[in-house]
């Protein structure tokens, strides 16, 4: 099977099943889901979801956070991973915010990578889920599943993976692909243990040709 076909057909599976495909991350507004990304880095929506009702009532907007020291916001989030340096980054986050962009969380990826705490991947999220843009975000499920699936080939980086995943993707479904690959390695396509005999695109996987069927 030819790339080009290769998408067309998972494409075609999750248009039909999936059409409407979100972030798990909980979020009332943009400041909301930029401080839930940033603290959902290497680790998960859930432990995410658990952590930021407190963390709101205490900084609903980015200047309780801008003002707060860092110690008091890592008394928020020290149960997610690495919450010095993303505590760091918050309060950075939100003084960054509101001295170059008057408090509105921008639309363009290279203005969101001037946050602190915000790299390509954290930009692409907002961008994409935010302001509906044509940005795919490659996190570990989006790079695993890709990679397995036969839609990108010898990725050696995310941006790699991001490069290739969008020359094939139609520029309207860019945005729901990033969520239906995230949640397909989330629930199915595994790390650890891929459920092969549950996924519903098996027929169009090169993990599954060369791994299931020719054994």
């Amino acid at each position: 099977m030819r790339k080009k076909e290769r998408f067309e057909k998972v494409l075609a599976y999750f248009s039909e099943h999936q059409p409407v495909a979100e972030t798990e991350l909980v979020y009332a507004n943009p400041y909301q889901l930029l401080v839930a990304v940033i603290l959902s880095a290497q680790c998960t929506d859930k432990r995410v979801n658990m952590l930021t009702p407190g963390f709101f009532v205490r900084f609903p907007e980015p200047e309780s956070l801008a003002e707060a020291s860092q110690e008091e916001v890592l008394s928020y989030i020290k149960s997610c991973s690495y919450p010095n340096n993303k505590a760091k980054h918050l309060v950075g986050m939100a003084q960054t915010l509101l001295s170059e962009f008057e408090g509105v969380v921008p639309q363009e990826i290279k203005e969101l990578q001037k946050l602190p705490g915000v790299g390509r991947k954290t930009a692409n999220v907002i961008a994409s889920v935010v302001y509906n843009k044509p940005a795919l975000a490659v996190d570990t499920h989006v790079f695993r599943v890709a990679a397995r699936i036969g839609l990108t080939t010898n990725a050696k980086n995310p941006l790699q993976a991001e490069q290739q995943l969008i020359r094939y993707i139609p520029e309207e479904q860019i945005p729901l692909a990033h969520h239906w690959l995230i949640l397909h390695g989330r629930y199915i396509c595994t790390a650890r243990s891929p459920k092969c005999n549950e996924c519903p695109i098996s027929q169009y996987c090169l993990y599954y040709e060369k791994n299931v069927l020719n054994k």
